[in-house]
């Protein structure tokens, strides 16, 4: 009976696991990177602020929570044009977040990084997040600079 050398045999089988590996590797995709920490200045009060945050947090942010009941010198210090303002601000990632903007309009933000001092939803439209109800309106996301310039960021 002749001997087998089992080496030529082990090689196809090491590349067929190998691919396995990559090929689960792949699906499982990258590693989840660390959440993004979020500081949101809200009233103690507001109810559609605490469906927000809760928003943020169930998007995968680490939001920190600052609740005091005038929020108006939090957003002059930020520079929040009047026009833009709604009832929470917040900090992301060197930038400015004024109302209820959806989270992943901010993860956009923070990916492409515009040349803007932040994004904002004026006013509180129903159906935007923390404003869920019977209906849902038409609103856009205004990017705004530290000059007062405004342009339309994202429309839902």
């Amino acid at each position: 009976m002749k001997k087998r050398n089992n080496r030529k045999h082990i090689f196809p089988v090491l590349v067929l696991v190998a691919g396995v590996i990559a090929g689960i590797g792949a699906m499982l995709g990258t590693p989840t990177a660390v959440a993004e920490e979020i500081v949101v200045y809200k009233s103690p009060t507001c109810g559609c602020c605490k469906k927000w945050v809760q928003h943020m947090r169930e998007n995968g942010f680490k939001v920190t929570v600052h609740e005091q009941y005038n929020v108006t010198p939090v957003k002059n210090e930020m520079g929040v044009p009047r026009q833009l303002r709604s009832c929470h601000t917040a900090r992301v990632g060197g930038y400015v977040v004024e109302g209820h903007v959806p989270a992943d309009v901010v993860k956009k933000l923070l990916e492409e990084k515009p040349d803007v001092a932040g994004v904002a939803v004026p006013g509180m439209p129903m159906g935007s997040p923390g404003m869920e109800g019977f209906r849902k309106d038409p609103y856009d996301i205004i990017a705004f600079s530290k000059s007062g310039k405004s342009s339309i960021y994202a429309s839902r």
